[in-house]
């Protein structure tokens, strides 16, 4: 190609990247650097080898991620550094690393002085099973988070552990992530699960979270309610079909099914089995209804008059609403804005719930 040839093809080459190509400049990336996590060996996998502190620190965690219980380590350090080495390591590894804080026990160690190197065996005694191990997720985020606890609630699993990047939260924050992860539920919001906590090591940006979860019902009826509950949603929504104002003919049909009652039960399961509900069990109901109709709906809670109260946001063509079925009757409904019900005695966290402002 001749010098005339060769500067054209940089001219049309240039204008593919500003025009047609753009697109590829704008989109985020991400740069992925492999990291080998697999200590040195000897040859031998079962015989790791450390030339520092850090690198000991490294493979005693390598152990504890295999679930190991008898490892070797063959440390090339100063003779008189191993003792010290081998006692921080292990105590570093048991209280601040984030799997050892929350599956090992103890851990115990022996050194043989080699020519060269001195051979450590490492005893590790363990308090989680390996598929407890196995079960701890990744999660990073609020988001992560709050879809693993749904994922949770919604089979009823008696516990979740979790792994969380960039964690500077405490427990409060969690209880908090669990309550919003039930009402997002509202079918499987069968009562409130007792929540125990642990949070593992007590500091630092990357920890274990294990959360345990006591449920009000055995699990084999919490299955059945869950079933009976699917059904009449399902029979519910399509008679609601094609119907228009689709989020009060919802409400209407399920004050046709059952009544609101302060002193009644605080799932959508009670009003189709009980025929009433309490504030909360009316509006988990509703938003279960939404939910199977395909409509973006919420579970608000706040205060009526200084009392904990219970409704729901809705979406609608106008935008979204607030509409609480303890407040209406079967021929009437009332969709409310923001200020509207502010102006009716109702106080709730506004940053919590989509903004229902004016069409």
């Amino acid at each position: 190609m001749n010098k005339s040839g060769k500067v054209l093809a940089v001219l049309m080459a240039a204008g593919l990247l500003l025009t047609g190509c753009s697109a590829l400049l704008e989109r985020e990336y991400s740069q992925v650097t492999t990291h080998n996590a697999v200590p040195a060996t000897e040859g031998d996998p079962s015989i790791l080898r450390a030339d520092s502190y850090q690198e000991l620190v490294n493979a005693l965690i390598y152990f504890v991620s295999g679930g190991v219980e008898e490892g070797t380590v063959r440390l090339y350090t100063d003779t008189e550094n191993v003792e010290p080495y081998l006692s921080d390591a292990c105590l570093e590894v048991v209280q601040e690393d984030p799997l050892g804080a929350y599956c090992v026990e103890f851990i115990k160690y022996t050194v043989d002085p080699v020519v060269t190197y001195s051979e450590a065996r490492v005893n590790i005694t363990y308090r989680r099973t390996r598929e407890q191990v196995a079960s701890i997720v990744q999660a990073t985020g609020v988001t992560a988070i709050r879809s693993e606890l749904k994922a949770a609630l919604t089979s009823f699993a008696p516990e979740r552990v979790l792994r969380i990047s960039y964690f500077e939260q405490d427990e409060a924050f969690i209880r908090e992530l669990v309550r919003q992860a039930y009402y997002d539920v509202p079918a499987c919001a069968l009562g409130m699960p007792q929540v125990d906590l642990a949070i593992y090591p007590g500091s630092g940006r990357q920890r274990i979270v294990e959360i345990l979860l006591d449920y009000p019902l055995e699990l084999r009826e919490l299955t059945r309610r869950q079933a009976a509950l699917a059904k009449e949603l399902e029979e519910l929504a399509w008679d609601l079909t094609g119907q228009p104002d689709l989020p009060l003919a919802a409400a209407r049909a399920l004050l046709e099914l059952g009544e609101y009652d302060p002193q009644g039960g605080s799932s959508a399961y009670d009003l189709f089995a009980a025929k009433r509900a309490d504030s909360e069990g009316l509006a988990l109901s509703y938003a279960a209804l939404c939910q199977t109709l395909e409509v973006p709906c919420h579970v608000a809670q706040g205060t009526l008059e200084e009392v904990p109260h219970f409704w729901a946001v809705v979406q609608t063509p106008e935008g979204w609403r607030h509409i609480d079925l303890s407040a209406m009757n079967r021929e009437e409904g009332s969709l409310y804005t923001d200020q509207q019900l502010l102006e009716l005695g109702y106080i709730w966290d506004e940053t919590a719930l989509p903004a229902c402002g004016e069409s």
